[in-house]
Parts: structure tokens; C-alpha cells; sequence
């Protein structure tokens, strides 16, 4: 018997060999001449339940006034992050089936709570939190109503060494605040003659002045071509160990290269109010809504699994479509055409040994065939092996 098993998993293991071995992009993609392992890579435009798709996490907490560091506290629910995908799946632009832009939509509750209160806001983040340098591109449209923040960021992720700690005060364990990299939108300061994105990158100094970065180096304040709340548009952040690079629909913003973070965390989209004058101002006095179309990474892992199953699959970058060029985006993504960006995960063969969403991955189409057999095969193998 162990030997009519033994040959089975032999060739089980055979043919996933083969199978991933045909895969596309099996050492990664490349931005300009920097290659990098895996990938996320999120359709919201198609993405019919935002609870179901694996990569991403809905936030749920309370932080209070003080630590807040406004007026009022914040109140993240996840009841906050609701999907509006378009009406039809081949469409890459219009209504979302809820009305209005179509889109993860992020909301901050309108109205003003009472002094010390809670202002109902959206956050998610990225299940992957050993993201260590990427490229990193967001589509969003900022809202209209005055009296919010909306960030699209990567923070470092601290290690919990009491679990109880974790649940008795869960936001500020998590996130350590001088290491993280912004792009931050105050609807506040949008009118017809101000359309500026906020550029930070957190560090000790900020940290000594209360989390304000506004007088250090790791501070830009850009004023874009554009009003961010009429239009989609791509806004980005390249990190390397030695520096960060913002842009927004593929123009560079700014460098910055001052208190560079060097650990691994994860990426977040939040929109959020405390009612600082200083910077969120608010508390809105209706609901505001954010709307992402997309997001898209691509970066290197400081798991070690991670880096061992990249030396696997990748014995040689020189070959034939081993690594795959990243497309810049060419115009803002407001037309049914300009909208359609490219997804790797959406191609047949370019993610087969990526540990991606099968619903973000392919948005409601569906997991990438070579994707969708590695896992079958997996779990075929594993079941088989249990009796050897």
C-alpha cells in the first residue's frame, strides 16, 4: 500500500512542477530596472463583496480623543467599507450599482458628536504585512465635503508579545508612527484655486512634535494639476532602502529621502476625521466618501518562506519572460478605456506563484488558471500524504 501512495505524490508533485514551471513572470516584475517578488493586486471596480476577498482586512476599533490627537476620537467599523461595483463586468467606468461613482467607497459619518466623541471613519489594510520596499499605486477619487483625511499608506507593522495587550488596546500596538510612508488628502484644503497631496514620511522627529511631520525633511506639500475630487486618478509611492518617490498618474511628485523606513509592515487606505483644525479639520457635516477604483503593489517579502519559494521557482531572471515590466499608466482612469488598467492576476498565466485573493485576484472572474491548479494540486497532495 505505502508504495501504490508513494508514486501518486511523485507525480502530483511532478505536475505542479510543470505547471508553475510554464507560468509567466515566475521571478516577478520588474519598475524600471527593479525586480520585485510578489505581488497584490485589487479590482474594486468588480469587487462585489469586500469581506470575502482574503487580501485585505477591515479595521474595527475605537481610538479616544486623546489619542486621536484632535477633538474628537475615531470610530473604525468596517460597516464603513462598502463595495459599489460597476453594473457590468465588462465595464470599466460609470455608476456603480449603488449609484454614484462606482468604486470601494470609504465613508466618514456626518455630523457632529458630542465633545470627545467618536467620528464614524473607513479603514482597511493589506492581510500581507511583510511588505519590505515596492512599488505601490492607488486609483481614487477624494471627496467633495470638507472635514476629512484620506490616506493612501504603508506603516510598519510591531510584533504583539502579549496577545491580551492586543485586545484590551489594539490600534496603538499595531502601527508604529515613525516608520510609515503617506500620501494624505485633506478636503479641507481643496478649492478651485488649491488642490494640494500631502507627502509624508513619519520619523522620531515628527514623533517628538506630536506626530507632525509638517517641519522636517520627510515633508512635501505638492500642489496637483487637477482637482482630486472631480476625477479618478493614480497616485503612488516607489520605496527603496534609500529613498521614497511619490507620483501622481505617473508624473513624479517628489523625492524623499530623509528617515527611509527599513522594516517590513503592510499597506493601508483609510478616511478619517478627528476635527483637528491643524489638519483634518471637521468633523463633516454630511458623509464623505472616498472612492478607490484599484490597488496594485508589487514588492519584495521578508518572510522567509516567501523569499525561499521565489529561489524555487526563479533559477534564472535571464529567462524568456521570467520577469514581467510593470505598465506605467498613460492618462487619469476616468474613461472606459483609460480605466481598464492591467491586472497580471487578470491574465491567464503572469501570477501562478502568488499567494493572491481568489477574489481580488481576478475580482469576481475568478483565480488565474495556474494559480487555481497549484492550489488544487496542494490540497490534493496534502490529502494524500497524510496516509504515507
Amino acid at each position: 500500500m505505502l508504495s501504490m501512495l508513494v508514486a501518486p505524490s511523485f507525480a502530483f508533485y511532478t505536475l505542479l512542477y510543470t505547471t508553475l514551471a510554464r507560468a509567466d513572470c515566475n521571478c516577478g516584475y520588474t519598475v524600471g530596472s527593479t525586480l520585485y517578488t510578489d505581488l497584490i493586486e485589487s479590482d474594486f471596480l468588480h469587487q462585489q463583496n469586500i469581506t470575502a476577498d482574503t487580501d485585505w482586512q477591515g479595521q474595527d476599533y475605537t481610538v479616544s480623543a486623546e489619542l486621536a490627537r484632535g477633538p474628537y476620537g475615531k470610530n473604525a467599523s468596517s460597516d464603513n467599507i462598502v463595495a459599489n461595483p460597476l453594473k457590468s463586468k465588462y465595464d470599466w467606468a460609470g455608476d456603480g450599482i449603488n449609484g454614484g461613482d462606482a468604486g470601494l467607497q470609504l465613508i466618514v459619518g456626518g455630523g457632529t458628536p458630542d465633545k470627545g466623541g467618536l467620528i464614524p471613519m473607513a479603514e482597511l489594510v493589506t492581510s500581507r504585512d511583510d511588505i519590505l520596499y515596492g512599488s505601490f499605486r492607488a486609483g481614487m477619487k477624494i471627496t467633495k465635503v470638507n472635514g476629512t483625511c484620506g490616506a493612501f499608506f504603508w506603516v510598519r507593522l510591531d510584533c504583539i508579545s502579549n496577545a491580551l495587550d492586543m485586545f484590551a488596546n489594539p490600534f496603538p500596538q499595531y502601527w508604529n508612527n515613525t516608520q510609515e510612508i503617506d500620501m494624505e488628502f485633506l478636503s479641507t484644503q481643496m478649492n478651485d484655486s488649491s488642490s494640494p497631496v500631502n507627502l509624508v514620511l513619519q520619523s522620531p522627529q515628527a514623533a517628538e512634535q506630536g506626530f507632525s511631520a509638517q517641519n522636517t525633511d520627510g515633508f512635501a506639500n505638492k500642489q496637483l494639476p487637477y482637482q482630486p475630487d472631480e476625477g479618478f486618478h493614480e497616485y503612488r509611492f516607489d520605496w527603496s532602502p534609500t529613498a521614497v518617490k511619490f507620483y501622481a498618474d505617473g508624473v513624479l511628485l517628489q523625492t524623499l529621502a530623509k528617515s527611509v523606513p527599513n522594516s517590513p509592515g503592510h499597506i493601508t487606505l483609510s478616511h478619517w476625521s478627528n476635527g483637528d483644525p491643524a489638519w483634518s479639520a471637521g468633523p463633516p457635516v454630511a458623509d464623505a466618501i472616498l472612492t478607490v477604483q484599484y490597488l496594485k503593489g508589487y514588492f519584495n517579502s521578508s518572510n522567509p518562506k516567501r523569499q525561499e519559494d521565489w529561489k524555487s521557482r526563479c533559477p534564472s531572471t535571464t529567462t524568456v519572460n521570467a520577469t514581467c515590466a510593470v505598465p506605467e499608466l498613460k492618462e487619469a482612469p476616468n474613461s472606459n478605456s483609460s480605466a481598464h488598467t492591467f491586472f497580471f492576476s487578470q491574465q491567464k498565466n503572469m501570477t501562478g506563484n502568488q499567494t493572491v485573493s481568489g477574489e481580488s485576484a481576478a475580482s469576481s472572474l475568478g483565480w488565474t488558471q495556474a494559480a487555481s491548479t497549484a492550489v488544487c494540486i496542494f490540497t490534493i497532495i496534502s490529502m494524500m500524504e497524510c496516509f504515507l
